[in-house]
C-alpha cells in the first residue's frame, strides 16, 4: 500500500499507538487494533472528536439520481454535516494528525478510507491544525452545519452515496414528531 495514512488526536504527546478495541460495536471487527484513515477522508476526522458528523460524496456505486439529489448543489466532492452547537467548538479546536506507516495497516473499508494495524506503530511525524474549518475547506469539502442531523442521516443512510456517519450517539435527539422513514 502507498497511500498516506493518518490518525487524528486531540492530544499532542502520542509516541506509540497501542491497539485497543473497536470504537464501537458497529465497526464489525473483533480484537484489538489501531485505527487510521485515508489521506483522501481524512476530513472525515477534521472535527472535534466527538462531534456527530455525516459525511459522504459520489462513490462507484453511486445511482445518478442520488448523486444529483445529495450533490447536485455543490461543486465540492465531498460533503461534512455538523449540528450548529459544534460550531463554536469546531471553530475554537485544534487537532493532531499523525502520519503512520503504511505498510503496518491493512485495508477494512475503502469507501469510508478506513484501516487498521494490530501491532503497536510509531508515527511517523505529526502536524498541528489549528484552523478546523479552513483544513476542510481546503480538502474540496462544503461543510453543512445544520440545527438537526437526522432527516439528513436518514436520508443519506437509505441513499446509494459512499458515507460514513459517525458519533451520532452524541447528536441532539430526534425532534419529538419527527417521523423515521419506514
Amino acid at each position: 500500500m502507498n497511500d498516506r495514512i493518518f490518525h487524528v488526536s486531540d492530544r499532542a504527546d502520542i509516541e506509540r499507538f497501542e491497539p485497543r478495541p473497536p470504537p464501537s460495536a458497529g465497526s464489525g471487527q473483533t480484537g484489538t487494533m489501531v485505527w487510521a484513515v485515508s489521506e483522501r477522508l481524512l476530513h472525515n476526522y477534521l472535527v472535534p472528536r466527538n462531534c456527530p458528523r455525516v459525511t459522504f460524496y459520489i462513490g462507484p456505486h453511486t445511482s445518478a439520481a442520488d448523486a444529483e439529489r445529495w450533490m447536485g448543489g455543490t461543486s465540492a466532492r465531498y460533503v461534512v454535516a455538523i449540528e450548529t452547537h459544534w460550531w463554536p467548538l469546531l471553530r475554537e479546536s485544534q487537532l493532531y494528525v499523525y502520519e503512520l506507516p503504511p505498510l503496518l495497516f491493512i485495508p477494512i473499508d475503502i469507501g469510508a478510507g478506513y484501516y487498521i494495524a494490530r501491532e503497536t506503530v510509531e508515527p511517523l511525524g505529526r502536524a498541528v491544525i489549528e484552523d478546523l474549518p479552513s483544513a476542510l475547506l481546503e480538502r474540496d469539502v462544503e461543510l453543512r452545519v445544520m440545527p438537526d442531523l437526522w432527516k439528513l442521516h436518514d436520508g443519506i443512510a437509505a441513499s446509494s452515496m459512499q458515507f460514513s456517519i459517525i458519533r451520532m450517539r452524541n447528536a441532539q435527539p430526534r425532534a419529538s414528531g419527527y417521523d423515521q422513514p419506514s
